[in-house]
C-alpha cells in the first residue's frame, strides 16, 4: 500500500451553509493535510496530526499555500457537443436541429467517439471536474467510448445511451425496443465496472414517444438503483411544443411522473419554468432540479429561481452543472460566477461558501453519492483538486486585498478557470493534463 500525503490548506463541507457567515457548515484547516492510499482518503486535518499517522517515508507533497478541495462534480453534460460549443443560435430549439443533432450523429464512428472521449476526459480534469454526469449519443458506440476512457482515467462517471425515436434526424433515432435493448446492454458492460454508474437516459419528453417512455419506465422498474436523468421546461417553446405530443399529460412534469421517471434519483436538466403544481411534485418525488446557469444564459432560456425554489413550504433538491455544449464554459468556477449573476438579476444573493458547497457536497448529495465524494473524509474516494488563487496577474493584485477565506472563494469563483486549478487528484493519482 503506497501512501501519499499532500499538505495545503484543506477545505471540505459538512452541510449546506446557512449563510455566508456559517463557520460551522464547513472544516478549515489553515496547515492541513490530507492522506491517500489505494484510491482513497486515509486521514485529513492538521499536518501534524495526519503526518503522525503516515508511514515512515511517505511520499509528501507540499501545495501549500494553495487550498485543497474535494474535486468539483459537475451534474449534467452533453459528451458528443464539445465540438459545437459556442455556436450561434437563437434559442434551444434551432441550436438542436441547426448545430447538435448534427454533430451526435457523427458518434455512431467508433474512431470519432474515441477521440473526444479522451478530450472530454482531459478538458474536465482540467478544469478540477472529478465526477460528471453525461449523456451520450443515441448509438451505444458513444456510451462505449465514454465509459472506456473513465475506466482508464480512473474516475466515477454517471452516463447513459440516449434514447430517442422521434423529431431528430434519422441517424440520431432508435426504437422503443432499440433504446431498451440497447441500455440493458450499456448496463450489462459498464455499470460497477470501475467506478462507472450507468443512467437510464431519455433525452427529454420531444423526442421520446409514449412507447418509448413505456420501454424507459420497464427499465426504472428493472434497475431502481440505477441514476435516471432527462430535460424538463427549459424555455417556454419546448414546453408548449412537449404539450402538443403528450395532450393527455397535466403538465410537462407530468409525463415523466406519468412514467414512474420521478425519484430521488431523477435528474431534471433546466428545470427553469416550473408551475407551483409541478415544483410540489417534483420535492414529493425527491427529484432533482439541475441548473445550468452558462447555458440558460447563452441560449436565452431563463432564470433559474434557485433560492425562491430553495425557500418554498416543499423545497427543491438542487444541484449545479455546466450543462457542456449549450454551456459555455467546462468549468464549475465560471458556472457558479453565471449563477451568482443570475440570482443577482432576480433580486437574490448567492454567496461564496453556497457556491462551493454545491460544487461540491451539495451535487454529490444530489446524486446520492456523498459516501463516496464530494467531501474529504477518511473512506472516501481520493478525488481532490488544488487550487490557486494567484492564478494569474489580475487573481494576484487582487488577492493581495483579500482577508478572508470567503473573500479568496468569490475571487477564485469570478476570475478563476483551469489556469485556478493547480492539480486534480483522481484516486490519489495526480491527474490534471497538461494544457494544449
Amino acid at each position: 500500500m503506497t501512501e501519499t500525503l499532500i499538505r495545503g490548506r484543506l477545505l471540505t463541507f459538512r452541510r449546506a451553509p446557512l449563510d455566508a457567515a456559517d463557520t460551522e457548515s464547513f472544516i478549515y484547516e489553515t496547515d492541513g493535510a490530507l492522506l491517500m492510499s489505494d484510491g482513497v482518503i486515509q486521514a485529513f486535518g492538521a499536518y501534524a496530526d495526519v503526518k503522525a499517522k503516515a508511514e515512515d517515508g511517505v511520499e509528501e507533497i507540499d501545495h501549500r499555500p494553495h487550498l485543497i478541495l474535494p474535486g468539483f462534480i459537475d451534474t449534467h453534460v452533453h459528451f458528443p457537443q464539445m465540438q459545437v460549443i459556442g455556436s450561434y443560435a437563437a434559442n434551444l430549439l434551432e441550436w438542436l436541429n441547426t448545430y447538435t443533432f448534427p454533430e451526435e450523429c457523427r458518434f455512431v464512428e467508433k474512431a470519432h467517439a474515441e477521440r473526444i472521449a479522451v478530450h472530454f476526459f482531459d478538458e474536465f480534469l482540467r478544469n478540477g471536474t472529478t465526477t460528471a454526469v453525461a449523456y451520450c449519443s443515441v448509438h451505444k458506440t458513444s456510451a462505449d467510448a465514454f465509459f472506456a476512457e473513465s475506466l482508464k482515467r480512473g474516475t466515477r462517471m454517471i452516463a447513459g445511451k440516449v434514447m430517442m425515436d422521434r423529431n431528430a434526424p434519422q441517424g440520431l433515432l432508435d426504437t422503443p425496443e432499440m433504446g431498451y435493448d440497447e441500455t440493458r446492454a450499456v448496463i450489462a458492460d459498464w455499470h460497477g465496472k470501475g467506478r462507472n454508474h450507468v443512467a437510464i437516459t431519455p433525452r427529454f419528453a420531444i423526442t421520446s414517444t409514449p412507447q418509448q417512455m413505456e420501454r424507459t419506465q420497464a427499465l426504472a422498474e428493472e434497475f431502481p438503483d440505477l441514476h435516471i436523468q432527462t430535460h424538463l421546461s427549459e424555455n417556454h417553446d419546448e414546453i408548449a411544443y412537449t404539450a402538443t405530443l403528450y395532450p393527455d399529460a397535466i403538465d410537462y412534469t407530468d409525463i415523466y411522473a406519468h412514467y414512474g421517471l420521478l425519484g430521488p434519483k431523477t435528474l431534471l436538466g433546466h428545470a427553469i419554468h416550473l408551475s407551483d403544481r409541478e415544483a410540489d411534485a417534483i420535492s414529493e418525488a425527491g427529484a432533482i432540479a439541475v441548473h445550468c446557469p452558462t447555458s440558460n444564459l447563452f441560449l436565452g432560456s431563463g432564470l433559474f429561481p434557485l433560492k425562491a425554489l430553495k425557500r418554498r413550504d416543499k423545497p427543491l433538491r438542487i444541484a449545479v452543472a455546466t450543462d457542456i455544449g449549450g454551456g459555455s464554459s467546462y468549468s464549475m468556477l465560471k458556472t457558479m460566477d453565471e449563477a451568482y449573476k443570475i440570482q443577482q438579476l432576480l433580486g437574490e444573493r448567492l454567496n461564496p461558501l453556497e457556491s462551493f458547497y454545491h460544487m461540491t457536497l451539495g451535487n454529490a448529495e444530489a446524486l446520492s453519492l456523498s459516501d463516496k465524494i464530494g467531501t474529504l473524509e477518511p473512506g472516501t474516494d481520493a478525488d481532490v483538486i488544488v487550487l490557486n488563487a494567484f492564478a494569474t496577474p489580475a487573481m494576484a493584485l487582487r488577492m493581495e486585498t483579500v482577508k478572508t477565506l470567503g473573500e479568496e472563494l468569490f475571487l477564485l469563483q469570478t476570475l478563476g478557470d483551469d489556469r485556478a486549478i493547480v492539480e486534480t487528484y483522481v484516486a490519489g493519482r495526480a491527474s490534471k493534463p497538461n494544457a494544449i
